[in-house]
């Protein structure tokens, strides 16, 4: 077996990633605690959320924000084809049925919203969203759809670290938005997420859900602010260490240099393709006015169809 020619992801920790690692160690505190705070008022100001809420991974994020709106067996959750199977596995493991719905086309690989619009049913419980890779869907018909049949809306936004449209951050459009913090995201700390929304009670059920269901987080019994705690719904573990959360914050802040330079290579990759037989989807229409507002991830080509990939 040959290694990759190009790598899955390429990156590269300097000294002020090193020394925030050591953080926790040396402080002796290992579990959510003081740096998952700070993460968590960093991500609300980056995001303009009113809620941020760190998590192990996207796929808990999914998760969590699925059991937060009550999904479960019976539901149907409209989800799109083209998408890491985590956005779908997430809601399936409540029970909730998927139905897939189609990209828009070539030009824009997001899910289309006549799609969405054909697909909802008696059943449809939840639309969930995908922004691929970092380009926003189609929120506003999007929106309307979900209006319309009083449907909530759950963004994927783990390739969108973090894009805005129509100046609101995505994953603040819908009811929650969820992230990545995966290696090959944007900023990572290896394996992590969050989910911001600015509903109050979708954000407390969801803090609940974190860890077991607890009125009282570990944190606070270590301060002393509290003694004890109640269990006061089946929860999950899907809390993020701080070892994580002190590396997520050096990246978070490297993150507008680092899309910067993404965006000029999409533009230069656009440029030296333009007049060749590869298309390159997002390059047209409003996603080039959207560019800069566009945390870019990955750049999807498509071939001819005779081609040997």
């Amino acid at each position: 077996m040959t290694g990759w020619k190009i790598p899955l992801f390429d990156t590269t920790f300097g000294e002020e990633e090193m020394n925030a690692v050591l953080r926790p160690l040396k402080a002796g505190w290992l579990t959510m605690g003081e740096e998952v705070v700070q993460l968590e008022a960093e991500l609300r100001d980056m995001t303009g959320a009113a809620h941020a809420i760190a998590v192990s991974s996207a796929t808990s994020a999914l998760h969590l924000a699925g059991a937060a709106l009550g999904l479960g067996p019976g539901d149907e959750v409209l989800c799109p084809t083209l998408t890491m199977v985590a956005t779908a596995n997430a809601p399936r493991s409540l029970g909730s049925r998927i139905t897939l719905c189609d990209s828009v086309g070539e030009h824009d690989l997001n899910i289309d919203p006549a799609a969405l619009s054909a697909a909802i049913t008696d059943d449809t419980a939840a639309i969930c969203v995908v922004h691929y890779a970092g380009f926003a869907c189609d929120m506003d018909a999007i929106l309307d759809i979900a209006d319309e049949s009083g449907i909530p809306v759950i963004e994927d936004a783990s390739h969108a670290l973090f894009t805005t449209h129509n100046n609101k951050t995505v994953g603040l459009h819908g009811d929650v938005g969820c992230f990545s913090f995966y290696s090959n995201k944007n900023a990572t700390c290896g394996e992590g997420g969050a989910v911001i929304t600015d509903d109050a009670g979708l954000a407390q059920q969801i803090r609940l859900l974190r860890s077991h269901g607890m009125t009282i987080p570990t944190l606070d019994r270590h301060r002393g602010v509290a003694t004890t705690y109640d269990v006061v719904v089946p929860g999950f573990n899907a809390r993020m260490d701080e070892i994580r959360a002190a590396l997520l914050r050096v990246q978070l802040g490297r993150l507008p240099g680092f899309l910067q330079q993404r965006r000029k290579l999409f533009r230069e990759y656009v440029e030296a393709l333009d007049g060749t037989r590869i298309q390159v989807p997002f390059s047209t229409g409003r996603y080039v006015e959207e560019l800069d507002e566009t945390a870019v991830h990955i750049m999807a080509v498509l071939l001819p169809s005779e081609v040997d990939r």
